[in-house]
């Protein structure tokens, strides 16, 4: 049996628009995933996965630690013991797969694909490119494209999943909520610039309140702040509404468990975002156009994106918004959103 490590140094969304490809892989051997610890609760959700190797990058993520030699070299001395056969590094069109196929090599992994616009000399046997415009294709288009340089079949039609059972909602939601059906509202990101600011929020899920949908509002421990002052600036606004503060209390597991049951997502471009895709849920996208809908938008499930894709912004790769009021989202008022999520649960999970 083919032995094959794959690489995604990166957080839980892009990890889980990595599914398809790992899944790919899969069919042909199996395939040990190296995550990074912003991405492993991801990495542990996808099929086909066998184990999950952890490993904190110096030269990937938001805030990347200092290069600390001892873990790298006790890195390269786990995957030499592993004796892959092949390995299929993935990165975002801006990245770089070089550091990470150097320490391939030095394991002596014998057959090494990746991604490249820098020259690779000896680090990669297969050295792709991204079409035009640069790094254009959606990403789970270019991470398939990996796949199959390492040896996969492409799949007719990828989806997004994570494995099955779930865990029950039951103990996270009202029976009330469950019965009726809600509306997922997660107005935190990763990455500041993507995220909504905590007034807009809190006017979006009072328009979804007051527009009769329960709303579920979401976020991880990081984001208590943001969720508590979106729910108690909406009950203000729409008094009686049904709301609840879901911030820090799910795993990724116990939300992927959440948003499957929910009608709709109301999300900015994060993890939330692909995991809502990943179990069939529609998404609102609220999309920040500091990276390219093209590329990052929510895959294989009907989607609504809503925010300025012209704004100044865009293509900035922007961390925290450059342009005062975060005009790109702030512009988004709450009766788009309820248009938005009225479409989507009008029409059928199918379409996309």
């Amino acid at each position: 049996m083919t032995r094959i490590l794959a690489v995604r140094l990166d957080s839980d969304g892009d990890v889980l628009l990595t599914g398809p490809a790992i899944q790919a892989l899969s069919r042909t051997g199996t395939v040990d995933l190296l995550a990074s610890p912003s991405g492993a609760a991801a990495a542990r959700l996808l099929p086909g996965v066998r184990t999950v190797i952890g490993f904190d990058a110096p030269w990937s993520g938001f805030r990347p630690p200092g290069v600390d030699t001892a873990e790298t070299l006790r890195l390269v001395e786990t995957l030499r013991r592993n004796d892959y056969d092949r390995a299929a590094i993935f990165t975002s069109f801006h990245q770089s797969p070089l550091p990470m196929a150097l320490l391939a090599r030095m394991a002596g992994i014998g057959f090494i694909v990746g991604t490249s616009v820098d020259y690779p000399g000896s680090l990669l046997d297969v050295r792709l490119k991204r079409p035009d415009p640069p790094g254009g294709g959606h990403e789970v288009e270019a991470a398939l494209d990996v796949a199959v340089a390492a040896g996969a079949t492409r799949p007719d039609r990828p989806r997004l999943a994570v494995r099955r059972p779930l865990p029950p909602v039951t103990e996270r939601l009202p029976a009330t909520v469950r019965s009726a059906g809600y509306v997922v509202l997660h107005p935190g990101a990763s990455v500041p610039a993507r995220g909504l600011r905590p007034d807009h929020a809190a006017s979006i899920a009072a328009a979804l309140a007051g527009a009769g949908h329960a709303v579920v509002v979401t976020g991880g421990p990081a984001e208590r702040d943001l969720v508590g002052h979106t729910v108690a600036m909406a009950r203000q606004q729409c008094p009686g509404a049904t709301l609840v503060d879901l911030a820090g209390a799910t795993d990724l597991a116990g939300l992927a468990a959440v948003l499957e049951a929910a009608d709709c997502t109301v999300v900015g471009n994060t993890g939330p975002a692909h995991l809502s895709a990943a179990v069939g849920t529609p998404v609102v996208s609220l999309f920040a156009p500091v990276v390219p809908a093209e590329r990052w938008r929510p895959y294989g499930v009907p989607v609504r994106l809503l925010g300025d894709q012209q704004a100044s912004c865009r293509d900035s790769r922007a961390r925290a918004c450059p342009v005062p009021g975060h005009p790109c989202l702030g512009g988004v008022s709450g009766a788009e959103v309820v248009a938005a999520v009225a479409e989507l649960t009008h029409s059928s999970r199918g379409d996309t």
